[in-house]
């Protein structure tokens, strides 16, 4: 760590960790209820329990990313924050502004909610991933142009690198397509079509801007490689996303009443989709292949490598699996999506948020670049619980729909209705259960990995 006010990152990253293992906690009681469906009813009904989940997963990887920003942008600019107070200041109100948003949501019936938040006066609030009351989503707004401000104002005035730069459109990209969240039109055709310039634009658009210039950053400090190097493959990289994604948005548009001719289009960009996952592989392999020097960090390169291998997997096979039309046809909806959607997001984002966790903490921690050899065994024995466990839980959400599919809507007169489908693949869901509890614990490994062999040095090469 070079620059004083990198330590604003710190409690970011705390509290993101902090929301994660509440994420993981709602999840579990979730696939609970999938077997047991009056588990925790009615304190916390599984609608309830399901936006909770969703809402803990976008608040705390946004406080990962914005970790990770005030991290590497003085790094990479050379310069200190612009105004460390204002990080701290916005840090508090995201958080309080969070966890009364979830408390509220646990405390109060969601109609109750809505009209105690204002959402007569603007109505916002009822859409999947953007249930935040209207009051809530102002408050993102400001915190998002406050750390879009001290940011930029960091760039301006340090030197400017491909990494920050890149970094900085898929910050400015998240913050301004958020916007859409408050446009709600009475047409559903319409409504459904601008909710995916939110959640699409961001998962597979700006969202993997922020985490190419993460890696490229981890990559750089910890391989030796050449900066130009890496950079040349950033820029190819996130120009396929954003060619990729933004025409890809329309595999989403297949049966929501837009125009036919998107599922030609939704079909053929978003089979292209994979490319740049794989193309992310390829280059972390290659980069780590060409290091110049072996980093004391050894499980922050383990994470790295883990990111592009898992992100390709998820976002880009298990996307594609069910991307085209005429097999979305019969998928969309099913468990097919939620596998494709549990492995896309640890991959892509879960597991790029760990990797700066991973690589800055030690140093914010007073470590001169790594932890101990013993705290580095065990946080790779976390990233393989919580990475093989990921991988079941896919498995088994994958089998699942293709269960589903068959018993529910492939049977013409014969095919199962809804429930008593859903009670035919309930096996699957348990196992998808058990396989979240190894999660949990591989979670907690990593939390602990971070107070163990506190005094021991990490061997340098």
């Amino acid at each position: 760590m070079q620059y004083q006010s990198q330590m604003v990152a710190k409690p970011y990253f705390i509290a993101a960790i902090g929301l994660f293992v509440a994420q993981i906690l709602f999840g579990l009681i979730m696939g609970l209820q999938y077997v047991m469906g009056d588990f925790l009813f009615p304190e916390i009904p599984f609608n309830v329990a399901r936006m909770v989940h969703t809402n803990l997963l976008i608040v705390w990887l946004l406080f990962g990313f914005m970790g990770a920003s005030y991290y590497l942008v003085p790094e990479e600019s050379e310069t200190e924050l612009h105004s460390p107070k204002l990080a701290l200041a916005l840090f508090w109100i995201f958080l309080v502004a969070g966890a009364l948003t979830i408390v509220g949501y646990l405390a109060v019936p969601y109609a109750t909610l809505a009209k105690i938040t204002g959402n007569d006066l603007l109505p916002t609030m009822g859409r999947e991933f953007l249930e935040q009351p209207t009051i809530t989503k102002i408050g993102i707004v400001i915190v998002a142009l406050g750390f879009l401000f001290n940011i930029a104002m960091t760039v301006l005035k340090g030197r400017k690198t491909t990494v920050n730069l890149v970094l900085l459109i898929g910050l400015t990209g998240l913050a301004v397509l958020f916007l859409f969240s408050f446009y709600n039109p009475d047409n559903l055709v319409l409504d459904k079509m601008f909710w995916w310039w939110v959640v699409h634009l961001w998962v597979e658009g700006v969202w993997e801007l922020i985490l190419g210039s993460i890696l490229a950053f981890v990559l750089i400090k910890t391989t030796g490689v050449d900066r130009e190097v890496i950079e040349k493959w950033l820029y190819v990289i996130i120009a396929m996303t954003l060619i990729t994604g933004i025409i890809g948005t329309g595999h989403h548009y297949y049966w929501i009443g837009t125009p036919e001719y998107w599922q030609l289009l939704g079909s053929v960009f978003s089979a292209m989709e994979p490319i740049p996952f794989f193309m992310m592989t390829v280059f972390a392999f290659n980069m780590i292949n060409r290091r110049r020097r072996e980093h004391p960090n050894k499980v922050a390169v383990l994470w790295a490598m883990g990111t592009a291998v898992m992100a390709f997997l998820g976002a880009g096979v298990w996307g594609f699996i069910h991307t085209l039309s005429p097999v979305n046809f019969y998928t969309h909806g099913s468990q097919i999506t939620a596998a494709h959607g549990h492995m896309a997001f640890y991959g892509a984002y879960v597991m790029i948020v760990l990797t700066i966790i991973s690589y800055a903490m030690p140093m914010m921690r007073g470590r001169a670049a790594a932890n101990s050899n013993k705290s580095q065994v065990m946080e790779m024995w976390s990233f393989w619980l919580m990475t093989v466990s990921m991988v079941f839980i896919t498995l088994f959400l994958t089998a699942a729909g293709i269960l589903q599919v068959y018993l529910q809507r492939m049977g013409g007169d014969a095919a199962l209705s809804f429930m008593v489908a859903q009670e035919k693949i309930a096996l699957f869901y348990w196992l998808r259960e058990g396989a979240g509890v190894v999660f949990l614990i591989g979670l907690i490994v990593y939390i602990a990995s971070f107070f163990v062999g506190g005094k021991e040095r990490a061997e340098t090469a």
